[in-house]
């Protein structure tokens, strides 16, 4: 029998096991995919901590994951345009693609370029589409300055370099040890903490657009530059919509597999990367959260199942 991640109670990363699981049987229109490699997100980990039953309960037992690449092992009814051995990326909404073998729907699956890693496979949908979208609501343009939050970060380090192929002058928000990474994709790193502000006008006098990944106060920060609210998107601090018209255009904003596939074709031509911070056996899925949840990762951890 294949193996899945399930949780029967909210808590810390020892709610969650590894165990087996009736082989799924794909209905009309989805598709049974044998997970090559699924990434892990912040929003997982809240889920499963309970700090999100309000908007998203869980019913348990519980699976976890929406990141999934792999090889189509069998198709259902009315399921075209795929077929078994296929290679493909993408998503499922059940919480329930960090197992060996997972169902998803066909419209959510497109087709893995050559060029793309299973581990960038595997940890593009959340972070990516996320990215995608708060970028996208901020209309980066040539001779912008915008200014990224968590610029590191599964999102961040993804949305610097969206906004740079905008035109735009970016600069990220992150600690120094990153900050030769984020040159390399040619961002101006930035330390976050006292003082930032001054350090942004140093660096580029009055940004553009701002976009927040991390939450805390960095929406009334890109407010205290002057940034215009419909030019600050935050993927963190959904109160700040109403309380300042700013917007909060993430995952379910971007999620398609026509972002999917655009986002893979830059990274099979080199114009994306997808920073891999470190990858992990389906079965230590604990050891992964709890890197996680020790902050200040370089991009994504990813499960190899």
């Amino acid at each position: 029998m294949p193996k899945a991640v399930r949780f029967e109670q909210y808590g810390g990363v020892d709610v969650l096991n590894v165990v087996e699981v009736p082989m799924p049987e794909p209905g009309p229109g989805q598709v049974l995919v044998r997970v090559k490699a699924a990434g892990i997100n912040p929003g997982e980990a809240k889920i499963r901590e309970g700090l999100l039953h309000e908007r998203w309960p869980a019913t348990f037992p519980s699976g976890q994951g929406s990141d999934l690449a792999g090889v189509v092992a069998a198709t259902g009814p009315g399921v075209t345009g795929v077929s078994a051995g296929a290679e493909v990326i993408g998503f499922t909404n059940d919480r329930s693609s960090q197992a060996e073998y997972v169902l998803a729907e066909a419209g959510n699956l497109t087709a893995r370029p050559a060029g793309v890693p299973w581990p960038a496979a595997g940890a593009l949908f959340v972070a990516g589409v996320t990215a995608y979208a708060a970028v996208r609501a901020v209309a980066p343009a040539a001779g912008d300055t915008v200014v990224v939050s968590g610029a590191a970060g599964g999102v961040g380090s993804i949305a610097v370099q969206l906004a740079r192929r905008a035109g735009a002058t970016v600069i990220g928000l992150a600690s120094p040890a990153n900050h030769e990474w984020l040159a390399g994709h040619g961002v101006t790193g930035v330390s976050y903490g006292d003082g930032v502000a001054d350090r942004i006008r140093q660096a580029a006098g009055k940004p553009a657009a701002f976009v927040d990944t991390v939450g805390g106060d960095y929406v009334e920060l890109a407010l205290d530059l002057g940034v215009e609210p419909s030019r600050i998107d935050t993927i963190v601090r959904f109160d700040a919509v109403a309380r300042y018209g700013v917007k909060a255009e993430g995952s379910a904003a971007g999620a398609s597999a026509a972002v999917l596939a655009e986002l893979a074709g830059l990274i099979a031509a080199g114009e994306l990367e997808i920073p891999v911070a470190a990858t992990f056996p389906l079965d230590q899925v604990r050891d992964a959260y709890r890197m996680l949840a020790s902050g200040h990762i370089r991009g994504k951890i990813v499960l190899l199942p």
